[in-house]
Parts: structure tokens; sequence; C-alpha cells
């Protein structure tokens, strides 16, 4: 079976961050692959990986990079698949580089973009747009969802108010 959501970074120091998006896919029992692909370093790689992602049968991507963030972006131009950009916080700026790096795409080649180091919610949002087709993962979604708000009232219980 071919992985719906693809999670890559640029390196393996960024993977404690972006295990979040695997581990979140993993407990809404969606498939997806994992991988190393540096916008700097191995581009022919990147090209590859970009170009053929759709025909491998992801929907989905989600490119982790810190600094200056180039992975999501080069993505988003070579594939027609939506991508989803999680900042890492890998250098002394926190983030707040790769952050302005993801979010500033020129008009015509679009990025979403999550939070600084907010794989989870990067690995929610995809699972969403999955969830527009799938109902499947739209019921897993729901579910997660319930899970939350009962998390919250189980703690609230415990107030006054």
């Amino acid at each position: 079976m071919t992985a719906p959501i693809s999670i890559v970074m640029g390196s393996t120091s960024d993977l404690p961050i972006m295990q979040a998006a695997r581990d979140t896919l993993e407990a809404l029992s969606i498939a997806n692959e994992l991988g190393i692909v540096s916008a700097h370093r191995t581009p022919e790689r990147l090209y590859d990986y970009a170009r053929s992602a759709a025909e491998r049968g992801v929907k989905v991507i989600i490119a982790g990079a810190g600094g200056a963030a180039h992975l999501p972006g080069m993505i988003a131009s070579l594939s027609l698949l939506p991508v989803i950009g999680v900042p890492i916080s890998a250098t002394k700026l926190e983030g707040e580089d790769a952050l302005l790096s993801i979010v500033q795409m020129p008009a015509g080649i679009p990025v979403a973009t999550v939070a600084i180091d907010n794989a989870t919610n990067a690995a929610l949002l995809a699972a969403q747009i999955l969830g527009t087709h799938d109902h499947t993962v739209l019921a897993a979604l729901r579910a997660h969802r319930e899970g939350l708000r009962d998390t919250v009232l189980e703690r609230a219980s415990q107030f006054d108010v």
C-alpha cells in the first residue's frame, strides 16, 4: 500500500521534531512515509522526490526545515500536491528564520505553514485534507477531537467552575 502522507526533513537533526508528525498519523492509523531530502545538499534527490510523489500515491507532503528552510517551498514549486511546512528551531533565531522562509512564499506557490516545531498540527492538517475524501480518516479525526475534549473536561472537573 502506498502511503498517502509523506513526511520529509532536511536532516536527521530534524527528526526529534518531525517524529511527532509520524506519531500523530500512526495514532490516527494513517499510512505515511518518512525520509531525508535536503534542498541544499541533495538537490537531485529533492527534484526526484517532489516529481515522483504524486505518481507514488502521496496525497499530502509534510516538510520540516530549519534555518533558510527552502525544502517546503522547493517541493511546492515542483509538485501540485499540498505541502505543509513545519519551521524547525534549528538556529540561534529559534525557528523565526525558518517560519519567515516558509510562510513568505511568492504568489502562485502556496505552502501551508504551522507554528514553529508543531509537527503534530502539520499531521492533523494533512489528515484533515485526506478526510475531505476519506470517511475512515474523518472518523479517526472525530475520535481524536472527542478525546481532546474528554481530557479537558476530566481535568476541569477537578475545579469549581
